[in-house]
């Protein structure tokens, strides 16, 4: 029995170890400022038309998003995902955002916004993924899942 009382707490310090390493190598990632910002206005559009069909947001700030996926389109890459796929992922990105700000001008559907905005939000996660890696985009599942964005 003792050495039962004496592997009990020291599994759980080798547990709280390893989830405090792995939290040091989540914050060693660079900021990437382009990603942040268009994260927190795709999520201030897209998270009340998930979260109770409201399109008004997105209706309000398209433009917004769009100007802000061409800024990160423009930006340079951080070097961890400096290559021709990742240049491709946000390339499209702001293509298909500019696309939905036009059809939008012209009078587009409610189904088509809700569409193409749930498109576009599943583009910018696949950015978020290779970004960050699985781990990363786990998390970010928990965090869409569990709460709204608001406080970025």
């Amino acid at each position: 029995m003792k050495t039962l009382k004496f592997s009990i707490p020291l599994l759980v310090i080798i547990f709280i170890m390893g989830c405090s390493k792995k939290e040091k190598q989540e914050e060693q990632l660079p900021e990437w400022k382009e990603l942040d910002s268009f994260h927190m206005i795709m999520a201030e559009a897209f998270h009340p038309l998930k979260d109770s069909g409201n399109l008004a947001p997105v209706k309000q700030m398209i433009n917004d998003i769009a100007d802000q996926a061409a800024k990160w389109a423009a930006a340079p890459l951080p070097k961890k995902v400096d290559n021709a796929d990742m240049k491709s992922k946000i390339e499209k990105l702001k293509t298909d955002t500019r696309s939905l700000a036009n059809e939008m001008a012209k009078g587009a559907t409610d189904e088509m916004i809700t569409e193409k905005l749930t498109a576009l939000h599943d583009q910018f996660h696949q950015i978020m993924e290779a970004w960050h890696g699985e781990a990363g985009a786990e998390r970010e599942e928990e965090h869409e899942e569990g709460e709204e964005h608001h406080h970025h």
